[in-house]
């Protein structure tokens, strides 16, 4: 099984979206998976230009001679795509977006009727496979993943892949300090871990895995007060 994982925080592997994806995609490799990480931020991934060149002039290959030309190979052959992202303005990241706006080569430029809807047929060369979201969000509540797996969810349903389910981290910028105080989150990994490793022998992630992955660090209060209290210490050793 060939999973391929696109990590946009540009924090890369020092972010709190890391600290979820990580795991999850060490319990994908001891199922068994051939796994590639890849960051963005160490990508040219150039915006679609919507000239359609890709369907027309040269199909199925983009005029644009960036990194996303080694990359949508890798895409075509996956049969797990793990989009890794923060919550930037209700949404994924630019970088994340230029990518999955680039993936238009992936389809043909005809009409068809699915589920009673226009969609593209996939190229011959790609498969249609799984995608699950990796997310982070500093808010603490988890409606703020709702437009992010709304989205997520509506270009499944244009790629002709499967939705199988988000990693959510609310909350997240308290993970770390929960860390360095000792305070136990371990159980949080481990769940992360576990739904890779679920994913890839069972073809699906659990509820109550994902429920650990996303539960509350602290109440709402309490991180309101954590976090206005950092950026005001923050603020203020700029004073000094």
């Amino acid at each position: 099984m060939k999973v391929l994982a696109i990590n946009s925080s540009p924090k890369m592997d020092k972010g709190n979206t890391a600290l979820i994806l990580n795991p999850f995609l060490e319990g994908m490799r001891e199922a068994g998976a051939d796994v590639e990480l890849f960051y963005t931020s160490k990508l040219k991934i150039n915006p679609c230009q919507g000239e359609f060149n890709c369907w027309v002039k040269t199909p199925g290959r983009c005029f644009q001679n960036d990194d996303m030309q080694m990359l949508d190979p890798k895409m075509r052959e996956a049969d797990i795509l793990v989009f890794a992202t923060p919550v930037y303005c209700d949404g994924i990241t630019g970088p994340m977006k230029n990518l999955m706006d680039r993936t238009v080569q992936q389809v043909k430029p005809f009409f068809e009727l699915r589920d009673n809807h226009c969609r593209h047929p996939l190229c011959d060369d790609t498969k249609a496979n799984k995608v699950v979201l990796v997310s982070n969000c500093g808010f603490w509540e988890m409606d703020n993943f709702d437009p992010l797996i709304i989205h997520m969810k509506a270009y499944c349903k244009n790629a002709s892949s499967e939705f199988a389910g988000a990693l959510l981290r609310p909350h997240g910028g308290g993970m770390e300090p929960m860390m360095e105080m000792g305070e136990p989150i371990d159980d949080i990994f481990k769940a992360a871990k576990e739904a890779g490793r679920q994913l890839v022998e069972d073809g699906k992630m659990s509820i109550e895995t994902l429920n650990i992955v996303s539960r509350e660090l602290m109440s709402q209060e309490m991180y309101v007060q954590f976090a206005n209290q950092h950026f005001q210490e923050a603020l203020e050793a700029l004073k000094k």
